[in-house]
């Protein structure tokens, strides 16, 4: 007991700090939010014992409107969290504290108030339990009597990992068997939550404890201790640790000549889809990441809950790439998981476990090459993880020659050729701009898709589309289009019947960018399953407003899906049209606005005028000449200038006439150019022009700026326009 009780000291500054300021986000007085727990002034809690009474009783009564004034009293009363359970636990009314809480978070205006007092009530219990000198107390209650071990046991349990560097030390310790034996059977009780403190004990300890630890993991069923158990088994030559590794991996149904380091790999994948399994703490904001050290024992490392799956996936996908460095999957994982803790990190956030001397993600992504940014571009469209899938298109550009854009496959998959068909514009655009630069010399599966995707960029790359399903509810409906029309979103018509009443107006526009629903939890489900089936709709963000009741079971369901928000059906038009940005900056980047739209106008025209200079027979501008010729009546300038240039390359009729017609609005210095580009389209395709624009060409070829005369003079040669056609018109003023 003496290492347990030293062990105090060293782990208290982190564990209070992250254990109870952790779990208390939201409610202390650092916290963001409106309300907020401060220290007390005074002892005398008797006026708060009244607050907490009185509201019990209005609750009890269906006052919510007192009820509610009462609990803002009570959060503005400067409690602390710890000092909150006191008053509760001491005041007699758990039981009937408990009930109202319940029955207030079902009335909407109570419920922000009642959320928050029930945040406190656990947090509080919390931040108790996992403090450093209550787990202390907490163990020596467990070599008491039978009341006291399983009072020790309720709170260790509640502590969990917080508690496990005092557990091990007394579970290691050889004073005091009968402890011994009761921390074992309790660190066997708390299951999971042991596992990865005792995994990164288990190599730096000395054989006689690692075989302790052995068999301690060997008694909890789940398979995660398996890559440490092998690979001690595999390179211990100690033969009591080996039996002891043994024994365990044998009654975990393991393998003990297993590829360590493919376990490794195993498990760092498993880190990445962010199963509840791995994840201790769910609901907080912190998890925690355990080293050892031989002179301090365990370490825990307090991490945000964003980027906690990310860190656990590098660690151990390095650990299996130092054992097996020609392992192409397991460094795209580790590339992949490097993306999404950058993607995850919070504003402001310093990771500790991700330091100043390493670069950004995008380094490594490029460094690693095309071979493994494929891979990586795979995973994401597995996994519909659209900002991991421009990343890896992102590097693809850079990076990756025609071979391996389109020529050499993955398993059997070109994965940049399925990004130009998935569900996100940003994806299309980036993918067609990819293969576009890359003058492709022989056709691909997909080909036909880039120059329509390029030219759809020219024209409008920031139109998005929504769907929004109320039911039979035309009032919400309204509401919600109004709101999101607002936005800039074309909403698309109401069905009673959900999404099987829209396969129509679906069919018609490129992509769905948002689903709105209000309906019931059931039918939430159904067309959130439906949506992510439909080739339109697979990685469409949803918005689902549902009842007080059902916003936790829905949410939890969707914890981990970036593409899914459940927000109550209560909220007001701002938090709505708030809610909507937050999710599409989540899930897809937030919306194409009007520069980022401009930047894809202006990458997709440098594509085509290069494909249309080279005259590449693979993506032919040809495709794209139609819209072309609608954007050119609609821009000026520059952009304007491009558009008829690339134009000037496509052997159509209406091309050239677009072009000659653009040249007759302009004026200045812009209708030298453009009839300069009537002259070079003349050069390649001969004559296109009518009547009419020809009668103005020579006009311009008499007129008194020298310039403009010239230019015209010109551009008749190239077209080869006949002396007697043109005296005709002269002398007829005719058409």
């Amino acid at each position: 007991m003496r290492q347990t009780t030293r062990n105090i000291t060293r782990l208290s500054s982190a564990v209070l700090l992250f254990a109870c300021g952790g779990a208390l986000s939201g409610v202390t007085a650092t916290a963001v939010g409106s309300t907020a727990f401060v220290q007390p002034a005074s002892s005398d809690r008797e006026a708060e014992l009244v607050l907490l009474r009185d509201f019990i009783h209005f609750v009890k009564i269906a006052r919510f409107d007192v009820a509610a004034d009462l609990g803002q009293q009570l959060l503005d009363s400067g409690l602390s969290p710890e000092e909150f359970v006191d008053l509760v636990d001491s005041s007699r009314e758990l039981g009937r504290f408990e009930e109202a809480i319940a029955a207030a978070m079902r009335i909407p205006s109570l419920q922000p108030v009642a959320a928050d007092l029930d945040k406190a009530y656990r947090s509080g219990k919390l931040a108790r339990a996992r403090n450093p000198e209550e787990i202390a107390r907490n163990i020596e209650l467990l070599s008491g009597g039978l009341r006291a071990r399983q009072l020790g046991r309720q709170r260790l349990i509640a502590a969990g990992e917080y508690a496990m560097p005092q557990l091990l030390d007394a579970y290691l310790q050889k004073d005091n068997l009968a402890l011994k034996a009761q921390v074992q059977r309790l660190l066997v009780d708390m299951g999971r939550q042991t596992i990865a403190p005792m995994m990164a004990a288990l190599p730096g300890l000395d054989p006689t404890r690692q075989e302790a630890v052995c068999e301690v993991l060997g008694l909890i069923p789940y398979r995660t201790s398996l890559p440490v158990l092998i690979d001690l088994y595999q390179n211990t030559d100690n033969d009591g640790v080996r039996k002891a590794c043994g024994r365990s991996i044998s009654r975990l149904g393991g393998n003990p000549s297993a590829d360590v380091a493919g376990m490794y790999a195993q498990l760092a994948d498993s880190y990445y889809n962010e199963p509840s399994e791995l994840t201790s703490f769910p609901g907080e904001d912190h998890q925690i990441v355990w080293d050892f050290n031989r002179g301090l024992g365990l370490v825990m490392t307090p991490i945000r809950t964003e980027v906690f799956h990310e860190a656990m996936a590098m660690r151990n996908a390095e650990k299996s790439l130092s054992m097996n460095s020609e392992m192409p999957e397991t460094l795209a994982l580790w590339v992949a998981s490097n993306y999404s803790r950058s993607f995850d990190t919070p504003a402001g956030y310093d990771n500790p476990l991700y330091g100043d001397d390493r670069r950004a993600a995008e380094y490594y992504g490029i460094a690693v090459g095309p071979e493994i940014s494929q891979l990586v571009l795979r995973r994401g469209i597995d996994t519909r993880d659209t900002p991991l899938v421009r990343s890896a298109i992102g590097a693809l550009a850079q990076t990756a020659g025609p071979r391996m854009l389109w020529g050499q496959s993955v398993d059997g998959r070109y994965p940049l050729l399925e990004s130009l068909g998935y569900q996100n514009r940003r994806v299309q655009f980036e993918a067609a701009l990819a293969l576009g630069n890359a003058q492709p010399e022989q056709s691909f599966s997909g080909a036909e898709r880039v120059i329509p995707l390029l030219a759809s960029a020219v024209r409008d790359a920031s139109a998005r589309y929504a769907v929004v399903l109320t039911g039979s509810d035309r009032e919400s409906y309204d509401q919600y289009r109004g709101i999101l029309e607002g936005q800039g979103f074309t909403v698309l018509p109401p069905s009673d019947n959900g999404l099987d009443g829209l396969d129509a107006s679906i069919a018609e526009v490129a992509s769905v960018d948002l689903v709105v629903t209000s309906l019931g939890y059931d039918d939430t489900l159904l067309t959130i399953e439906t949506a992510r089936t439909d080739s339109k709709m697979a990685v469409s963000p949803v918005l689902a407003l549902m009842r007080t009741d059902d916003v936790e079971p829905l949410r939890r369901q969707y914890l981990r899906d970036q593409t899914v928000a459940v927000r109550r059906v209560e909220i007001s038009s701002a938090n709505i049209g708030a809610s909507v940005e937050q999710l599409l900056m989540a899930a897809s980047g937030g919306p194409i606005d009007e520069a980022e739209a401009d930047m894809y106008a202006s990458r997709a025209i440098a594509v085509l005028r290069n494909l249309a200079i080279s005259n590449n027979q693979v993506l032919n501008v040809l495709d794209a000449s139609t819209i072309l010729i609608d954007v050119l009546e609609d821009v000026g300038g520059q952009k304007m200038l491009l558009v008829a240039q690339i134009l000037s390359y496509v052997d159509r009729v209406d091309a050239q006439a677009a072009i000659m017609d653009r040249a007759m609005d302009a004026d200045g210095l812009e209708r030298l150019a453009l009839l300069t580009l009537v002259g070079d389209s003349g050069k390649r395709f001969g004559n296109n022009l009518n009547a009419r624009q020809i009668k103005a060409l020579v006009e311009y070829a008499g007129s008194s700026d020298d310039d403009l005369a010239t230019v015209a003079v010109a551009a008749m040669g190239a077209l080869e326009i006949q002396n007697t056609d043109l005296m005709g018109l002269i002398l007829s003023g005719e058409e």
